[in-house]
């Protein structure tokens, strides 16, 4: 079970999803995340790559409710970065969720796939993806990480470690505290379709890409930064 990724789609990926069943799944999915210290691994990563004096404008994709974004923007109160920050999803009622989720923030929001990204900015210097990667397929993360080195923007992965020791402990959790059925499914399931650093190693090669950094990092996750091939 551990020893490939799963190719079982989560609930979350249909296409309707009640709003009231998608809000309490994105309400415990922020929770769960926070007290795993899953939004440390990306503010590491930001500080690794952001410059103090260099503005960037940073594109979370995947963005569902924007918990990622209001955290990155509440991190980075202290930090101080030039961060303009921008949330893309597919789904109508996350960005709905969203909007309301980051009144006040200054983040925006695109309701589109990731893909017509530069249809609406002129430029991206970071492609933020925390918890995305495990819904796609390798062939598409292949296209991701090319898409970021093609438009010469800086990739960074938040996601997965296939783990049974992971997948067992969230499923437990879940299963005694999550009042969504969405999460009770797709939380292991998750951990199903994340990653050995092997795998990621492969994909990035793949892609064409040279320089990256790949670190397993608690609980259960990878940190990964594309930085883009030179000339």
């Amino acid at each position: 079970m551990f020893r490939h990724r799963s190719l079982q789609k989560e609930l979350l990926d249909a296409e309707h999803i009640p709003p009231a069943d998608l809000f309490q799944n994105l309400r415990e999915l922020d929770f769960i995340n926070h007290w795993l210290g899953g939004y440390g691994i990306s503010f590491d990563a930001l500080k690794r790559v952001l410059q103090k004096d260099k503005r960037c404008v940073l594109v979370d994709i995947g963005c569902g409710g924007g918990d990622t974004l209001k955290r990155i923007a509440h991190w980075n109160r202290k930090a101080g970065y030039d961060l303009d920050l921008y949330g893309i999803d597919l789904k109508a009622d996350c960005i709905s969720y969203a909007e309301e989720n980051l009144n006040g923030s200054g983040v925006k929001l695109i309701c589109d796939d990731y893909r017509q990204i530069y249809r609406y900015l002129p430029q991206v210097d970071m492609i933020h993806a925390c918890l995305f990667c495990h819904h796609l397929t390798d062939d598409q993360l292949i296209e991701l990480v090319q898409f970021a080195l093609n438009n010469r923007a800086v990739l960074v992965i938040n996601d997965l470690e296939r783990n049974p020791i992971a997948h067992y402990s969230i499923r437990w959790l879940t299963g005694l505290f999550s009042k969504s059925y969405l999460v009770k499914n797709d939380a292991p399931l998750s951990v199903l379709r994340g990653f050995k650093k092997k795998e990621w190693l492969r994909i990035l090669q793949a892609a064409g890409a040279k320089c990256f950094s790949v670190r397993n990092k608690w609980a259960f996750r990878h940190e990964v930064i594309v930085y883009g091939n030179a000339d």
